[in-house]
């Protein structure tokens, strides 16, 4: 955590200049934010709280604007085909590392199609049950699963997202059978799960605290390796099937091509928002971990999750449906 903090702040000190002495004509009209995903989502509770702050540094609006479906394809391309000028952003989730393993027609390059600006915050994705579930812990879910395989399903925000690898690594680590179902966002994964539709879900922070803190939900367990600051009380799935770790995070990316000068200066403005102590306040008590990266440093992220998960997803034969 501290050590993600130190980052943020060498970053931000490192495009200090840069941001401040270029693209001063910029934003000179409102910049439009495109998130893959549902209202009410982690991707867009972050999107807005940043994008609020950002606003008020620029006096120009932000206009958030969801477009879910495809895992955040749809949204991607239509970032990847925007003029490199800055007024079209995404923010992407830990999802777009992954897709191209998923839809093997990926319309745009990965790598190639954006330009990496920031990998702003980061969150645990947590397993939950509704309140009144008869599974207390992790162990729970795991022997019910071992006795009858194949009966307990949980939900999560689409194939091959974040929530969707977590429910795949713990049935290959804990060796149980589960179904994976896929829904269009986090947000409407645990409406099915409040409904009784579903018995148990993968969301991330910012999706689930709310509900957390309503009591209409119980949390099992947090996905990383160890405890999350911001539930002390909730085990790691690592300690009960160890070697478990994984997380979600999110980065704003705009379309390839774009100045330098430019994309030095979103970065700077971005991080700087994230670096606010109200800010960060806000985003700990929503489940996510502020970071603010560099552009480099959020290109050597992308490619560091492609390279991990590829060989996981083409081994599970995992698809896009």
């Amino acid at each position: 955590m501290g050590g993600r903090f130190r980052m943020a702040a060498v970053a931000a000190v490192m495009l200090a200049a840069a941001g401040a002495a270029s693209g001063q004509s910029f934003p000179s009209k409102a910049v439009h934010i495109l998130v893959p995903y549902s209202a009410g989502g982690g991707v867009d509770v972050l999107t807005r709280t940043l994008g609020d702050v950002v606003s008020k540094q620029w006096g120009q609006s932000i206009v958030v604007e969801n477009r879910p479906g495809a895992g955040g394809v749809i949204a991607s391309q239509a970032i990847a085909t925007s003029p490199p000028d800055g007024y079209n952003l995404i923010m992407v989730a830990s999802g777009h590392a992954t897709n191209p393993f998923l839809y093997p027609k990926i319309p745009y390059d990965t790598f190639k199609d954006f330009s990496p600006i920031s990998l702003l915050a980061s969150s645990p994705n947590i397993l939950l049950v509704r309140a009144d579930s008869p599974f207390k812990s992790v162990g729970d879910v795991i022997a019910a699963a071992k006795a009858k395989p194949g009966s307990l399903s949980f939900a999560h925000a689409g194939n091959g997202t974040s929530t969707h690898l977590a429910g795949e690594l713990l049935k290959n680590l804990a060796s149980i059978d589960l179904n994976g179902i896929p829904y269009k966002g986090g947000a409407p994964a645990i409406n099915d799960l409040l409904g009784g539709q579903i018995p148990m879900s993968f969301n991330n922070g910012p999706e689930s605290i709310g509900q957390l803190q309503a009591g209409t939900v119980r949390a099992l367990a947090v996905t990383t390796a160890s405890r999350a600051p911001f539930l002390p009380d909730v085990p790691s799935m690592s300690e009960a099937v160890p070697g478990y770790d994984t997380e979600v995070w999110w980065g704003l990316l705009g379309p390839a091509g774009m100045p330098p000068d430019l994309v030095a200066k979103l970065a700077h403005d971005f991080i700087a928002a994230v670096n606010i102590d109200a800010v960060k306040e806000r985003l700990m008590k929503l489940g996510a971990l502020p970071i603010g990266s560099s552009p480099e440093q959020f290109d050597v992220k992308i490619h560091a999750d492609y390279d991990k998960w590829g060989p996981i997803i083409k081994a599970a034969g995992m698809k896009a449906e």
